[in-house]
């Protein structure tokens, strides 16, 4: 069963089941969010989001026109994206947003910043307060500002941590 706080603006009726929306998250009409999604407080959620099933997005973010975020991808607290190179007031990009992909498994950490058109790798691991500034590649472990490739995840080592 989908549960929507009460105080939380859902204007989307493309909310999977068993999801769960938190108090004061505004999800706008036209985004997706997938089965099994826990969307935590003080979230905004644009137009042309979608989200897989199976995802975590923590409290504080904001998920702008442009991102697809991939199934079982886990969003920390207070990660900014970003979906606009050369922001200006009331001026918007001619070819629209550009597309920023989280794939499937990706996990960001909290307050890491992801500039707009990059792709998070499947089973890749944002680490906090990273800024990211490259797409990051499948399974592998990125760390600072700029963020920087400082390991890859095994078997082994993505095994343990489920």
């Amino acid at each position: 069963m989908t549960r929507i706080h009460a105080l939380a603006d859902v204007q989307s009726s493309y909310i999977g089941a068993d999801t769960q929306v938190w108090q004061f998250t505004v999800i706008l009409k036209g985004a997706r969010i997938g089965a099994a999604c826990n969307i935590n407080a003080h979230c905004f959620i644009e137009n042309d989001v979608v989200v897989g099933d199976q995802v975590t997005v923590k409290c504080g973010n904001y998920l702008w026109d442009g991102l697809r975020v991939g199934d079982r991808a886990f969003i920390g607290p207070n990660v900014t994206f970003t979906n606009d190179m050369y922001p200006r007031s009331k001026q918007y990009p001619e070819q629209g947003f550009p597309q920023t992909v989280i794939e499937e498994g990706a996990s960001i950490g909290g307050g890491a910043t992801i500039l707009p058109g990059l792709i998070i790798g499947a089973g890749a691991l944002v680490g906090a307060g990273a800024v990211v500034t490259r797409s990051v590649p499948p399974h592998a472990v990125v760390a600072g500002n700029p963020a920087r490739i400082i390991r890859y995840l095994t078997p082994d080592t993505v095994a343990a941590s489920e």
